[in-house]
């Protein structure tokens, strides 16, 4: 399952929406639930983000990102 973290760089500020940055994450998990838990342990784990949304990619979306160029897997 393909997940896209919505975060902030410093948990430092508040978070402003114009600063909001994206990554994205392949997670196994055997549900939803289950993946957005491991991807944000993962994160937290890796980078001192402010993590604001996790986010499972349908296909649809996924095909989406991957035309607009922003798509690129994150690896920790």
């Amino acid at each position: 399952m393909i997940y896209k973290v919505f975060y902030q760089e410093t948990k430092d500020r508040s978070p402003r929406r114009e600063q909001t940055k994206t990554l994205y994450l392949s997670v196994d998990a055997q549900n939803e639930l289950e993946g957005r838990i491991k991807a944000r342990q993962m994160v937290e784990e890796k980078t001192s983000y402010n993590i604001e949304l996790v986010e499972l990619l349908s296909d649809k979306h996924l095909e989406y990102e991957k035309e607009t160029g922003a798509f690129q897997l994150t690896e920790f």
